[in-house]
């Protein structure tokens, strides 16, 4: 398929077959990057791992700017760049330090104080938070399935999170033993429930190229600047390593690139119901390839909090089908779309 040809099809496709790559993708990424940090470690350049979590976060960036470029230079034309007002400009910059540099940081910091399967079910607190945001402030409805979903899923983090013996430092908090790692995760999956809400309002109004390209370039400046004022110039001295970037191109077309793509074509015209079921399917999938990737066998509270995760995974997915059977009926009616018009409460 020809590059100019790409946008086309993207706009074709279903969001839901978006979202479950973008997931798939997603899910997979944590252990992914652990393991690409295994092999770093294996090939130590002077006592040092070319394939650290900083340099896999700087030239994985770099290399999947080159590569979405190539896919949507096209959108960079100057009347789509005037089009965006100044508001929609300075929105972009914030979410781009916020989501291309702070949460990512955030998470690469944690999966040097905790197992990828915490971080993963922590993260859980994501789903409801952007749940909450839509029905606040894009005015959208949800059903008592998708409520009763992110409930209970939000259970599951909670007993993790209680339950939890991480090897990172612990800070108490009301009595409860909370390591540093799951702490830097909750705080990551606040700044990305904002973004995703952010996000879909912006695509609305900026072209998706725009907005990737963007974020990704401010995203990877801001965290350089970071890293270099927390950690120093030499940081990064490994950086033109050949194994490293051999790697990296690999990580930033699929993890990267695709899963961007994924995510951000599937949130521009799915449901609030869609993407909360997306979200809670996300830790199921990546709990699976942690074990697969990995070995990393879940303790007895992350058995326990995954149950929780998987039965509002279902709830949310029965909730789910029930407004795409009531879409359907509308849509035959020519009315408007039924979560609009039905499907339960405004508000959580």
């Amino acid at each position: 398929m020809k590059i100019n040809n790409i946008q086309k099809f993207l706009e074709r496709t279903p969001s839901s077959i978006y979202l479950a790559l973008a997931v798939l993708i997603f899910a997979s990424s944590n252990s992914i990057t652990r393991k690409i940090v295994a092999i770093g470690k294996q090939n130590l350049i002077d006592g040092r791992n070319p394939i650290s979590l900083c340099n896999v976060l700087f030239v994985g960036n770099i290399c999947a700017f080159g590569l979405m470029a190539l896919i949507f230079h096209r959108d960079w034309k100057i009347k789509n760049l005037k089009a965006i007002s100044l508001k929609n400009w300075i929105s972009l910059t914030i979410m781009g330090i916020l989501s291309g540099a702070i949460a990512p940081a955030l998470i690469f910091t944690a999966l040097e104080q905790t197992n990828v399967t915490n971080i993963v079910l922590i993260g859980r607190i994501e789903p409801i938070l952007t749940l909450m945001f839509n029905v606040w402030l894009l005015g959208a409805s949800v059903n008592a399935w998708t409520i009763a979903g992110s409930l209970v899923s939000f259970a599951g983090v909670v007993v993790t999170a209680l339950l939890t013996t991480s090897n990172s430092k612990m800070m108490m908090m009301g009595g409860f033993a909370i390591g540093t790692g799951e702490i830097l995760v909750a705080i990551a999956a606040v700044i990305v429930s904002i973004s995703t809400i952010v996000s879909k309002l912006q695509l609305r109004a900026i072209p998706l190229g725009i907005m990737t390209l963007y974020r990704n370039a401010l995203g990877t400046v801001i965290f350089f600047i970071l890293a270099n004022v927390l950690y120093g110039v030499e940081h990064f001295q490994d950086t033109f390593s050949p194994l490293l970037w051999q790697w990296m191109l690999v990580y930033a077309a699929v993890i990267v690139v695709t899963g961007q793509i994924c995510w951000l074509a599937g949130l521009k015209n799915a449901t609030s119901t869609e993407l909360n079921l997306a979200s809670l399917f996300n830790p199921i999938i990546a709990i699976i390839m942690a074990y697969l990737i990995l070995a990393e066998v879940p303790t007895q509270a992350q058995y326990l909090g995954g149950s929780l995760l998987l039965i509002g995974f279902i709830f949310s997915f029965i909730g789910n089908r029930y407004q795409t059977k009531i879409r359907r009926e509308l849509k035959k009616l020519n009315l408007p779309e039924a979560e609009e018009i039905m499907g339960g409460f405004r508000g959580v």
